[in-house]
């Protein structure tokens, strides 16, 4: 179980990109175990919306969004949902979050993810190739959608970023769209295809590829709960595993999404890490054929055809890591699903809530800890765990390898708060 040597390293976390890091450091040579509290990519991993959305780097923080959140927090129904009695917990992450969105921090932190939205398919089409599952990345982008002129105009600072960056868009109106996916109604008047944000057949079949990739190249995986860290001088000896194992390390990697701040905190360093808590529904008989994904930003809904049927997904929910699901976020987004696919039938079908990892500034960590030499993080990806996954781990090895990145890393530094 213990493990030692010079390129030995210790992955915590078996989601996408943890197990995506674990699979390239292993590739690079290392003698790598990873290690996870559940069963590897059981986590956010598993309900993602499959989206490969290289056009998704806005902060959320940005100014236009404080004229929207007031009316969508007092809307039971609206996107965002804030717990009232989390208040207090959430207030020094929400002025963190404040403090990033004033015009001149926006368009650094625009600037800073689009560089790892830029590498994505350099990295991740070898990354599927290691792993022999090139054929679950779709060919396919995806539809963002629009009632009427107002919506579409509320939405041309988002469209505008993604132009500027040099994104392809390509507009389409009336019949057209309903000749790209004749399931979407006709209410739907103009859309936005996005033809580099394509899709994984099934995110957890994914990790679970990695993690087979990763095991035939010398890895191991270990199932425990991470109850602290030992050091020699100011190094990583050892990460102690709440069931009393120890793991010998002298590198880790932490890739703990949602519960990395936890982690931080035993190693004396504060990443001010949130949980944006996501719901869907995976509909196996849904009565519709679906070969894009599909969002509508008034509506604040997504729909992927993915996991063997179509998935609708959404909602940020900020209720901390332990308060139980509330599966009524699900079902709002599946009735704001049919008003855009009204012959969705929902049968067969299941819910889920998972954890997102949310830093106030949406911009991932990825670097070394600030406080202890060894220890990298590699955790805070938002919504772009599986687009980012491939690009971390490709920096990550650099960093563990000690090569310089191919990009500049500051803007990911973990002691930036």
């Amino acid at each position: 179980m213990a493990s030692s040597g010079l390129n030995s390293v210790t992955v915590v976390g078996a989601g996408i990109v943890g197990t995506a890091v674990a699979l390239e450091l292993q590739r690079r040579g290392g003698r790598v175990t990873l290690v996870d509290r559940d069963e590897p990519g059981r986590g956010a991993s598993f309900g993602n919306m499959a989206s490969i959305a290289v056009t998704e780097f806005m902060p959320s923080s940005r100014p236009s969004m404080w004229s929207r959140l007031p009316g969508w927090i007092l809307d039971a129904e609206g996107p965002v949902r804030l717990k009232p009695s989390y208040l207090p917990q959430l207030t020094p992450w929400f002025l963190r979050f404040i403090a990033a969105s004033t015009p001149r921090r926006v368009k650094e932190l625009e600037a800073a993810g689009a560089v790892l939205c830029k590498r994505v398919y350099e990295d991740l089409l070898p990354m599927l190739q290691e792993a022999g599952v090139t054929e679950m990345l779709s060919e396919e982008g995806c539809l963002s959608l629009y009632a009427d002129d107002a919506e579409f105009r509320a939405d041309r600072e988002h469209l505008e970023v993604i132009e500027r960056f040099g994104f392809e868009t390509r507009i389409l109106e009336g019949e057209a769209i309903q000749g790209l996916e004749p399931a979407i109604s006709r209410q739907i008047r103009r859309a936005v295809l996005f033809p580099q944000n394509r899709s994984i057949s099934s995110p957890y079949d994914l990790v679970c590829a990695l993690l087979r990739r990763f095991k035939e190249l010398g890895g191991k995986v270990e199932q425990g709960d991470v109850g602290g860290f030992e050091r020699a001088s100011s190094s990583l000896a050892a990460i102690r595993l709440k069931d009393g194992r120890r793991l010998e390390a002298r590198s880790a990697v932490i890739c703990a999404g949602a519960y990395t701040g936890r982690l931080s905190r035993m190693l004396g360093e504060s990443i001010p890490m949130e949980t944006e808590r996501g719901y869907h529904t995976q509909i196996m008989a849904s009565g519709v054929s679906m070969r894009h994904s599909i969002i509508w930003p008034a509506k604040a809904f997504m729909v992927t055809p993915t996991a063997g049927g179509i998935r609708v997904g959404g909602t940020v929910e900020m209720a901390g890591l332990d308060a139980p699901p509330d599966y009524r976020r699900a079902r709002v987004l599946v009735k704001r699903a049919q008003e855009a696919l009204p012959g969705l039938r929902v049968e067969q079908h299941s819910e889920w809530m998972g954890h997102r990892p949310a830093l106030p500034d949406t911009v991932p960590v990825i670097g070394p800890s600030a406080t202890t030499p060894g220890v990298f993080y590699a955790a805070g990806h938002g919504h772009l765990g599986l687009t980012y996954a491939a690009t971390t781990a490709r920096l990550i090895g650099d960093l563990v390898n000690k090569i310089a990145p191919p990009i500049d890393m500051s803007p990911y530094r973990a002691d930036r708060f």
